[in-house]
């Protein structure tokens, strides 16, 4: 085994060893917290840490092996994106029920109120 490839495994377990805990403790934190507002950030911020960092060991012992391929990336980029995003509609929906029991006022009779409006 040379040097540079027992250095790679080395990264390669580091990498899994990281996003394993960060995904453990956001699972925890997913559990334990009691606010809904307070149990959005175990899932969206360390979890996503965690599933990052096991995906970019994943890439790297592919490579590493000859066997590359760009899924890992893409999922990672995919996960990137679409985390902070489902975190913010999360976030969205608890704000509008916890307004109470008012009901919103009608639109306005105008054509053009909306961001989409047909003519």
């Amino acid at each position: 085994m040379t040097g540079g490839m027992m250095l790679l495994e080395i990264l390669v377990a580091a990498l899994l060893i990281i996003g394993a805990t960060f995904t453990l403790i956001g699972s925890y934190g997913l559990l334990k917290l009691d606010q809904p507002m307070k149990r959005l950030h175990a899932p969206t911020k360390a979890s996503t840490l965690g599933v990052g960092s096991l995906l970019l060991a994943s890439m790297i012992h592919a490579f590493a092996s000859g066997d590359a391929s760009l899924h890992e990336l893409l999922v990672m980029a995919f996960l990137f994106v679409t985390a902070p995003i489902s975190g913010n509609f999360i976030a969205k929906v608890h704000l509008h029920r916890q307004r109470g029991g008012k009901e919103l006022p009608p639109p306005p009779e105008e054509k053009n109120w909306a961001t989409y409006a047909e003519q």
